[in-house]
């Protein structure tokens, strides 16, 4: 049920899916054997009793290459993630990192992408900061990187996947400009007219409280992620960008993030620019007139 919307996206016949088991090779083998091209989206931010980090992107990335290079599929593309890094101390980025290197060692024609967060419809990351009126954190919202529109990192797959050049190459795409936790959520601050707060408390305290979180069965922020609020975006300069797909200028948080988190301003300013300090003031000289106007 949660994928019929998807299917109306396309032309009629042209959506079709395919029902596979990242743990049963032979439904991998399936869903790829009749393919020219094959991205990976598969990913988890956090584990579940079921599958783990390592379950998802290294032993779901093996499967998936062995079966491309089983069959001889023309293209490839992996999607991980940015700071995909073997040392890092967030599993996360470190199974993600080693989920890159099996999926070259199987199948050296493929091209990994790494995006930086993404925002838009029914983000992670907008929606987050909107919901959540007080924020617990453990790095005073300080964590950088370079927020990317989702719609410019599907524009950079499709070239991607019909430019044959790209094949075995590496591209990190991200937006472009900079931003802290913290100005993303004043941004979201100002935009919803929401009153948004956040505490601080240290490291081991938030990462014991996260533990204690995922034994529930609905998603929540996990401990791996309070470890990811403190490292910041790094910038592979070895790795191919947007520019080198053509695609030259890319949406900036701050001008578009309106349109995703308007559904949370108060619909009393629904359609109201923010008020300025000399119309609120001017605005309580007839509060009076209203109250005697209840009364009545």
């Amino acid at each position: 049920m949660w994928k019929r919307h998807l299917k109306v996206t396309g032309d009629l016949g042209r959506i079709t899916f395919t029902e596979f088991d990242l743990r049963n090779t032979e439904s991998i083998e399936e869903s790829v054997r009749h393919s020219d091209i094959v991205i990976n989206l598969i990913g988890r931010d956090y584990e579940t009793k079921n599958f783990n980090f390592w379950d998802v992107h290294v032993e779901g990335t093996q499967r998936i290459a062995e079966a491309v290079a089983k069959y001889d599929v023309d293209r490839y593309i992996h999607v991980s993630t940015h700071n995909a890094d073997p040392e890092s101390p967030s599993a996360f980025y470190r199974t993600k990192a080693i989920g890159e290197s099996e999926a070259r060692s199987i199948f050296p024609e493929t091209t990994i992408v790494r995006p930086a967060p993404m925002w838009g419809e029914e983000d992670r990351l907008l929606n987050m900061h909107a919901k959540k009126h007080t924020l617990i954190t453990s790095n005073n919202l300080q964590e950088k990187f370079y927020p990317v529109h989702v719609m410019d990192v599907g524009k950079a797959l499709e070239v991607i996947t019909y430019d044959d050049s790209t094949a075995g190459q590496t591209f990190e795409l991200y937006g472009p400009r900079q931003y802290t936790q913290g100005q993303i959520r004043e941004l979201i601050k100002k935009e919803t007219l929401q009153s948004l707060s956040h505490i601080n408390i240290p490291q081991p305290l938030h990462k014991l409280y996260r533990s204690a979180w995922e034994w529930v069965y609905w998603p929540q922020k996990s401990a791996d992620e309070v470890i990811r609020e403190h490292i910041d975006q790094v910038i592979d300069p070895t790795a191919k960008t947007f520019v080198d797909l053509g695609i030259d200028k890319t949406d900036d948080l701050a001008h578009g993030m309106i349109a995703y988190v308007r559904q949370y301003r108060s619909n009393k300013y629904y359609d109201l620019p923010p008020m300025t300090e000399k119309e609120k003031q001017e605005e309580r000289k007839y509060w009076h007139v209203q109250d005697d106007y209840v009364k009545q």
